[in-house]
């Protein structure tokens, strides 16, 4: 079995959860059928979106010093459970040899699977500005809806003061009206774009299918990790 390598951190709650998405998604009937795991939970990470935005310090030195150190722990390749830090997996992946599997290029392909046409985002704003999202899908001919600016303001407003700042209540509140506003605007599916969004909205809040990039990653890494 490969060793699956998890940069973490982007926040502990979404990499604790990662992590037990990846232990229920393993066919496994003992603990020895599940593959070994290595996940570096570094919370120091600089805020990534307040750096796209030009507001913060550069996350991506730390980015990089992290994923070397799971490269140095022997992993095979990895994942990470921040979608907005995937606005910097090609400068992350120039300085290691591993490589590092797109959460966001993995949901794009899932959403073509289940032939959806228009997709609501719910994503932080650095997410949003970087583009990641609109590049992946527009190669499968996947249109993007994406928030007002004034909705935008409250799915960061569920995100920072929710769920990292451990209101869920609060997190799943306001972000379930968005993921709704969403979907009264014509979106036949939602992307939950912020590993936040994945811990606190689930797929029977919604009318239309509910994506969730870390159950996407948690069933490729599986199946990465157990293939011969």
């Amino acid at each position: 079995m490969k060793i699956i390598g998890i940069l973490g951190g982007m926040g502990p709650l979404a990499t604790v959860e990662l992590f037990k998405r990846i232990v229920e998604k393993t066919p496994a009937k003992r603990d020895q059928d599940h593959p070994k795991i290595v996940i570096y939970n570094n919370p120091q990470i600089p805020d990534r979106t307040a750096f796209i935005l030009g507001k913060g310090e550069d996350p991506r030195p730390y980015l990089i010093w992290t994923a070397k150190e799971l490269e140095e722990c022997g992993v095979d390749f990895i994942i990470m459970p921040c979608n907005t830090a995937h606005a910097f997996i090609e400068d992350i992946q120039r300085e290691i040899k591993v490589p590092i599997i797109s959460m966001v290029e993995e949901t794009a392909k899932k959403l073509r699977e289940i032939g959806c046409n228009k997709a609501g985002l719910l994503a932080t704003t650095g997410t949003i500005v970087s583009g990641v999202y609109h590049k992946a899908l527009k190669k499968f001919g996947i249109s993007l809806l994406i928030p007002s600016e004034k909705e935008q303001e409250i799915v960061m407003k569920g995100i920072y003061d929710g769920v990292k700042a451990g209101n869920l209540e609060l997190g799943r509140e306001l972000l379930l009206g968005i993921a709704k506003t969403l979907e009264k605007r014509g979106a036949d599916c939602i992307i939950a774009g912020c590993t936040e969004v994945s811990v606190v909205l689930k797929p029977e809040d919604l009318d239309v299918p509910l994506i969730d990039p870390m159950d996407v990653i948690a069933e490729v890494a599986v199946k990465k990790a157990l293939e011969e």
